[in-house]
């Protein structure tokens, strides 16, 4: 298993992972629910001899659903926002390109009485960090809408799960697919606890942003450039626990200071209400369920970004939760 798993991480197929966790499982809820759904319709009891052949009806309609929703997805977003489907490379490339000149004219942009406590050394910096963000900027340009295949690939994924979800068990299995099977019930039980929680407060956080930036922020006349796609950063960075809200809180903040700083502090103040908040509820929510503290969520994630890249911050969580379900099931720890 943990070979399997460094596999995936160096052959870039974390996406496929995920899609193929979030096919199975989705498909075993959607199953669920309308087996049940259609016995109280007909009035049958679960034990019924009448109900042995009827069960496949739910598995077979919960599987074609969730294989059919990215496709529907895919042409309503094509269909109402073409333009920003196909271009997301480059807006988030105009993006760092706007943040980047932001950090430049940190001090035109602060009011004098601020930017004269900016020390001498600080030009340096800026220069560091706008070199930074520009050369993010040209690792986009050159990706262009390589993205494409890897949503494709992450769709073949869930399908994957999906048709692994309503495979039929067989009534025995030998000593090596006994493991397998309890080591992926185990994995599987890690992507429910930390994925799944996960994604809602990603949702969650994406949908307060959207409020904030479609209508708050044009009700007091200060609307951001490019709110597109900030917010979908949110929802994206919104994935990575703690440290993808630190960033979508930085991005929103500089962006906001190019209006005006008026508009940053605005941004802040937003972000520290309601993002911090959900800080907190990230840290404990993931903390509680998978009986990992903050500092030990931070390490493994620091330790994987730099090992795997970006990938690994997404990756860390779950797989330190499902190496301490391991150690725990063997009375290790």
């Amino acid at each position: 298993m943990a070979a399997g798993l460094l596999l995936i991480m160096w052959q870039g197929l974390l996406p496929g992972l995920l899609s193929a966790c979030i096919g199975f499982l989705g498909t075993r809820w959607l199953a669920r629910a309308f087996d049940l759904a259609l016995r109280r319709r007909r009035k049958i009891s679960a034990n019924d001899p009448a109900w042995s052949a009827a069960p496949a009806l739910p598995r077979v309609t919960a599987a074609t659903l969730v294989m059919l929703a990215p496709i529907g997805l895919l042409i309503l977003g094509f269909s109402e926002a073409r333009e920003f489907v196909l271009n997301a490379p480059e807006q988030y490339k105009e993006l760092l390109d706007y943040i980047a000149r932001t950090v430049l004219e940190l001090r035109l942009k602060l009011p004098p009485d601020i930017g004269a406590y900016l020390p001498e050394g600080s030009g340096e910096v800026q220069r560091m960090i706008a070199n930074y963000l520009r050369g993010q900027a040209g690792s986009l340009a050159l990706t262009g809408r390589a993205w494409l295949g890897g949503l494709l690939f992450a769709y073949v994924g869930l399908i994957v799960g999906s048709l692994a979800a309503v495979a039929i068990q067989p009534p025995s299995r030998r000593p090596l697919a006994r493991e397998l099977r309890a080591r992926i019930v185990l994995f599987g039980e890690a992507f429910g606890q930390i994925v799944a929680a996960q994604f809602w407060i990603a949702a969650f956080n994406t949908f307060l942003t959207a409020l904030f930036l479609l209508f708050l922020l044009p009700l007091w006349h200060m609307e951001l450039p490019y709110t597109p796609a900030l917010i979908t950063l949110t929802f994206v960075a919104g994935l990575v626990p703690i440290v993808g809200n630190l960033i979508c809180n930085t991005v929103i903040t500089l962006v906001g200071l190019s209006v005006s700083p008026l508009t940053a502090l605005v941004c802040l103040g937003f972000l520290i209400l309601i993002h911090k908040a959900e800080y907190l509820i990230n840290a404990k929510v993931v903390g509680s369920r998978t009986q990992m503290s903050v500092w030990e969520l931070l390490a493994v994630m620091f330790v994987a970004e730099a090992v795997f890249g970006p990938a690994g911050l997404v990756a860390a969580p779950l797989f330190y939760a499902y190496l301490k379900k391991e150690l725990k099931t063997a009375g290790l720890v």
